[in-house]
């Protein structure tokens, strides 16, 4: 690695330098046209001046443009410079020093800002590509003809990268699925819904109904296209694979049309996706995969003091055949700030400006770290207002206050590690952190009330990669530690359930959950746990919240919607709520037939995970979980290390 490292930094100091500054003047580029490459196994931009380019960059850099439809007091340049320019230049210099080097999504043209940028276009929103009807036939004339008007003011400037066609679509897989089903007949979307389940039916109605619940009275394929309610996944049944074909087909629709439409209007911008939300769906991943130069992702940084988790960015990699990623969006916020933000949601938020920084540091360099990323542009310039912006969201995302006063412990902790992110970037590799054999468990003092996973060894307690079955990528990761209490398991992980998808009444079905199954031998013969979570009836905020519920058993063992739970144990779900599923679950050594640690110092483990609605399955073996459950003397043997008993 040190070899490719100091290769790869040699090309740089030879002119390759992956820094703004090594295209001097933009203004007199050879052309306009910007590319990506991949060097030993590393992505990488590539300036209209042939140079390699790590982009470091800022959402709304517009100077308060964006506040000035609130009443209440916002970020306004005009209370902090006598012109816009005069404001530009002092950002440009704060900028320089802080080692940023690009202006991201909503910011002021990058021509007029002299930065590098990519712009966010809208382009499916402004089309009414989404949640109208997609695959009306005038849909790609449309886009064509917004996609030309959006970009003329950036077409033939050095300065632009390339665009987003629009900000977290997010494919919400079963609402795309209930939305369309319940659309009126003439609606070409509903047409090709109606069109695409009798294609993966093979014309058999009775295979349909056997997995979904159609409207009442609905009796035939031509009855199901007149009427106008959703049809709903019934339980136990594998027609969550209908409702992600459904998705597959909309994400193709919409990337093609995208991409055809922005590389028609600015043949020499790269096409960067649509800006996914903090999760991504598999099927719509292949789709984008085929027609973007990049993929751009928001993250929500994984643990407050900066973790990124290994499998996000692993099965994008497999899913894309290893394509170039932007983090179009990363965040912190601290609840000790000066604009007064109440930090009011499920975004990364830690208590100090001092953790902010220590976490925002850290996070830095995890990404410059991952072989795909191109990038990382930081969300926002400026603290929301107090009091929300005009939708609610309100927190301390600013690098400055509302006041234009930088935040000093954030920014001395950020801009050296930005300025080593072209070095970090070249010696990146997914190599796994913990590749001992057998695996080692670090001891750690895992405690509850902290509500996050920052008090997990992350590198040395994260589990070798789990595998999934044929043709999906891991959807999380998995976590072991251990102490005098018992044994520790957490997961990061993702997936999304749709609450008006599935057809039910009372408690929710077991059968459906999101779940991780934990089998160990300490010594004491193999014991068996579930962790399953729990969605809420009914919708009451953006991100419904989960219930952890752990049951002792595997799933084979437990009822329809309850199980025996483990005693002693405890178990609980925080982070973002779904889409992403963060959770830890701690087991008392009573709960696996011990009165403490084995004296051994080794137990054999199997975990695995099931997404929502039995989708796709993961586990540690490469088995499925059923085989796993079943067969105790396949389960790998690990040690406990750390301060212990006699090994």
């Amino acid at each position: 690695m040190k070899l490719r490292a100091f290769l790869l930094g040699a090309l740089l100091l030879a002119g390759g330098c992956a820094e703004a500054s090594a295209c001097d003047d933009f203004h007199n580029a050879p052309t306009s046209r910007w590319t990506t490459t991949r060097q030993n196994r590393t992505n990488w931009l590539v300036t209209p001046c042939g140079n390699l380019f790590f982009s470091r960059g800022v959402n709304v850099l517009d100077g308060g443009v964006s506040g000035r439809l609130l009443t209440q007091a916002h970020y306004d340049w005009t209370s902090f410079q006598p012109t816009l320019p005069a404001w530009i230049a002092q950002t440009k210099t704060r900028l320089d020093v802080w080692g940023f080097n690009t202006a991201g999504a909503w910011s002021l043209p990058p021509r007029d800002l002299e930065l590098p940028g990519v712009i966010n276009l809208e382009l499916g929103r402004i089309s009414r590509f989404h949640w109208f009807d997609p695959f009306d036939p005038a849909m790609e004339g449309i886009m064509k003809a917004e996609a030309r008007k959006l970009v003329a003011p950036y077409r033939g400037s050095p300065y632009r990268i390339g665009y987003f066609s629009d900000n977290e679509v997010g494919w919400w897989s079963g609402a795309l699925f209930a939305f369309y089903s319940a659309k009126p007949a003439a609606n070409f979307s509903k047409q090709r819904w109606v069109e695409t389940m009798r294609r993966h039916y093979h014309e058999d109605w009775n295979a349909f109904t056997a997995e979904f619940l159609p409207p009442e009275g609905v009796t035939s394929w031509d009855s199901l296209l007149q009427v106008e309610h959703p049809s709903k996944l019934r339980p136990g049944t594998e027609g969550i694979q209908a409702v992600r074909r459904w998705t597959a087909v909309v994400a193709e629709h919409y990337y093609a049309l995208s991409a055809r439409a922005i590389h028609d209007a600015d043949p020499e911008a790269l096409y960067f996706g649509d800006r996914l939300p903090i999760y991504y769906d598999p099927v719509a991943i292949k789709a984008e995969a085929r027609h973007v130069d990049v993929i751009a992702t928001n993250y929500n940084v994984d643990s407050p003091e900066g973790w990124v988790a290994h499998y996000f960015f692993d099965g994008l990699r497999e899913l894309s055949q290893a394509k170039p990623v932007l983090i179009s969006e990363w965040f912190y916020a601290a609840e000790e700030n000066r604009s007064g933000n109440r930090n009011n949601g499920h975004l990364m938020t830690v208590k100090t400006q001092l953790d902010r920084a220590r976490g925002a540091a850290r996070a830095t360099e995890g990404f410059a770290a991952v072989p795909e990323i191109v990038g990382m542009h930081w969300f926002q310039y400026y603290d929301h207002p107090r009091g929300g912006r005009a939708d609610g969201e309100d927190y301390d995302f600013g690098l400055v206050d509302t006041q234009n006063r930088p935040y000093e412990e954030l920014m001395s902790a950020i801009a050296p590690v930005n300025r080593r992110t072209p070095e970090l970037h070249a010696a990146a590799t997914s190599t796994p952190p913990n590749p001992a054999r057998p695996f080692q468990i670090p001891r750690a003092a895992i405690d509850p009330s902290h509500e996050s996973l920052i008090d997990w060894p992350k590198p040395a307690s994260l589990l070798p990669p789990l595998t999934a079955n044929e043709g999906e990528v891991p959807f999380g990761e998995a976590y072991l530690s251990w102490s005098e209490r018992g044994l520790a398991l957490a997961s990061i992980g993702q997936d999304y359930y749709d609450l008006d998808l599935l057809a039910y009444e009372g408690a929710f079905p077991l059968s459906e959950a999101y779940r991780i199954e934990l089998g160990v031998d300490a010594g004491a013969g193999p014991k068996r746990f579930t962790l399953y979570f729990i969605p809420p009836h009914t919708k009451q905020k953006d991100h419904p919240p989960m219930a952890p519920m752990l049951c002792s058993g595997a799933p084979a063992e437990h009822g329809p919607t309850s199980c025996a739970p483990v005693p002693g144990a405890q178990a609980l779900y925080f982070g973002a709520d779904q889409p992403r599923i963060t959770a830890e679950a701690i087991f008392p050594w009573s709960a696996l037939g011990l009165s403490g640690p084995p004296t051994s110092g080794r137990i054999k483990v199997e975990v695995s995970g099931t997404a929502w609605h039995r989708s796709r399955w993961m586990s540690l073996s490469g088995r499925p979980p059923v085989e796993d459950a079943a067969q105790p003397e396949h389960w790998p043997e690990m040690r406990l290390v750390g301060s212990q008993p006699t090994l």
